[in-house]
């Protein structure tokens, strides 16, 4: 029950809430005892000879009344409650979306994002469940059944006394069976976390599913991850139903008994006719509460699969953090950008250096183009420019400060990237535009989307700007959204600019008018393109060629050319060079 921990922290936040929860509860505890007396009561006084009117008034007033406090506080106790269980929720959902947001893209590659996914959204909702209901649900019995027992002993102390006998043997069971209903139950989180991330990959990737013909494929993987949740469940739910007919077998088998033993007193003149009833109602209650533990502590040991899941997002550390005192970058902003003896591993594929021993220099106001095949290690370096990763060994800085010294808060605000792989939010076209600069007005954002040779498209979109664009651009061609990021990087006008195959999905007009606004955007910026189609890098005042990490040719186009390397193997590939 520990990994609870983390939603107790978190629900003591809102100790009114817990206080009010208690005190209603506490009430509704004590008017379920009341009943048993009140009935005894009843049956004492307004079933005997001799009775008055008024007495036997008396004694059902007073069942009413506590039928109505039981009401009444019964609803207190549920808003409260359920108030306390959603709020608990939102605040873990905030924390643990707040702390995905510090770690670096490292973690998301080791830990699959539809899983991550799923614990924000089946996890939490297992813990609201807990705090909403389960854990309420189990005080309420164990405050009821704690309270059942001493008017037991009030009522019988012998018959009590025999009852008690039978507790350890209703506890043995709870302590042998929860450890591994709890394991079973994180595993059932697991398997439920699988069909989840499939869920979301074939959805997002339908197009691909059925031009490929994978849709029985598909169908089947998605079929053997329900079946292994499935079967998870079953493991949980045949030991909940195990320990659960254990328990109330042993509960009610004992209260028979002791209920005979109490027939036979009443049979001699020892106890009344009132008292026998109150205890065979008090027992019931007292062995319903106790029965129903059984369920919740089944209920309790999955939500702290679940809290555990949870905390291990929260207890995952960024690997891409500010130093204790980070050094400010220099004013006003210059844009060098310089690699020096860098060796680098992606975690996911440590036994394979994207770059060995590299050097690059890029003054401010530079632009270089950076070619090569396919897994050169082009695009790396932008992920170290932007500081998604730390290198193994060398270092990088920005105007002539290391990364590593820097807050990456700052040196990213000096960055505008488009990258190659086009991202577009489930949102309207205009915060899609302005999520270079939030505050940037509609003017400026025109000015962008002028730039990019996006206005036109934008300008025939329904509503404008207000049109929303689908998940992943959904309602843009491929091209139209490589324009919304370029817009985007020209709105966030920064120093440094990182061009990633920025023209690869425009049509051949497209790409000309584009290009001619990113060369006087480069006039007065440093950047870096990374291309694969040569034409859109023949103009850049340095070209550095890569291979296998590491920089194997570096000049201007026609210098490359001329020197039959690499370079002038792949512009053969592009270009007619007889021509």
């Amino acid at each position: 029950m520990s990994d609870l921990g983390l939603v107790w922290h978190r629900a003591t936040r809102y100790p009114a809430h817990i206080a009010a929860s208690v005190a209603a509860l506490t009430v509704t505890s004590a008017a379920t005892i009341g009943i048993p007396y009140a009935f005894k009561r009843v049956i004492d006084r307004g079933f005997g000879p001799g009775q008055d009117e008024s007495t036997v008034a008396g004694s059902f007033h007073y069942l009413l009344m506590i039928v109505a406090v039981l009401a009444i506080a019964t609803a207190i106790r549920f808003y409260f409650v359920s108030w306390l269980g959603e709020r608990v929720v939102a605040d873990i959902r905030l924390a643990v979306q707040r702390h995905l947001m510090t770690l670096s893209p490292g973690f998301f590659e080791e830990n699959r994002p539809g899983e991550i996914a799923s614990r924000l959204t089946s996890d939490t909702a297992q813990i609201e469940m807990v705090v909403g209901s389960t854990v309420s649900v189990a005080l309420r019995n164990i405050v009821t059944g704690i309270g059942g027992v001493i008017y037991l002993f009030v009522i019988s102390p012998k018959l009590a006394g025999l009852l008690m006998l039978a507790i350890p043997a209703i506890i043995l069971p709870l302590a042998l069976l929860g450890r591994r209903i709890r394991n079973q139950s994180r595993t059932s989180q697991d398997r439920i976390a699988d069909v989840g991330t499939i869920t979301g990959e074939v959805l997002g990737a339908m197009k691909i599913v059925q031009a490929f013909g994978q849709e029985a494929r598909e169908s089947g993987r998605f079929t053997e991850a329900v079946e292994a949740t499935m079967a998870a469940a079953r493991r949980r739910i045949a030991l909940r139903a195990a320990m659960t007919a254990i328990v109330i077998a042993l509960v009610f088998g004992s209260v028979t008994m002791v209920l005979w033993e109490g027939a036979i007193d009443v049979a001699a003149g020892r106890l009344s006719g009132g008292s026998i009833a109150a205890f065979v109602l008090t027992g019931g209650i007292v062995a319903g509460a106790f029965g129903a533990l059984t369920e919740v502590y089944g209920d309790l040991l999955r939500g702290a699969g679940a809290a555990g899941r949870l905390a291990e997002l929260l207890a995952a550390r960024p690997e891409i953090a500010a130093p204790a005192t980070p050094r400010a970058l220099p004013q006003p902003a210059r844009g060098a950008v310089a690699f020096e003896g860098v060796e680098f591993r992606y975690p996911t594929r440590p036994d394979t250096a994207a770059l060995h021993d590299f050097s690059l220099s890029v003054a401010p106001g530079e632009t270089v183009a950076v070619v090569g095949p396919s897994g050169a290690g082009k695009s790396t370096l932008f992920q170290l420019i932007e500081r998604f990763y730390d290198p193994d060994a060398g270092r990088v800085t920005l105007d002539g400060i290391d990364l590593r010294d820097a807050d990456p808060a700052a040196v990213r605000s000096r960055i505008a990237m488009v990258p190659q792989e086009t991202v577009i939010f489930a949102a309207s076209a205009r915060d899609n535009l302005r999520y270079g600069q939030w505050q940037a007005g509609d003017d400026a954002i025109w000015a962008a989307a002028e730039a990019a040779n996006a206005a036109e498209f934008l300008r025939k979109l329904p509503d404008g700007l207000d049109t929303y664009l689908g998940e992943g651009g959904a309602r843009l061609s491929g091209g139209q959204r490589q324009r919304v990021a370029i817009a985007r990087a020209l709105l966030r006008d920064a120093p440094l600019l990182l061009l990633d195959e920025a023209t690869s999905a425009l049509d051949a007009e497209s790409e000309r008018l584009v290009q001619e606004a990113l060369e006087r955007l480069m006039a007065s910026r440093t950047t870096i393109v990374i291309a694969h189609r040569l034409a859109t890098v023949r103009a850049a005042g340095r070209i550095v060629v890569m291979d296998e990490g590491r920089i194997v040719e570096e000049g201007t186009h026609q210098a490359l050319v001329s020197q039959g390397g690499l370079y002038a193997r792949l512009a053969s590939l592009q270009f007619d060079m007889a021509a």
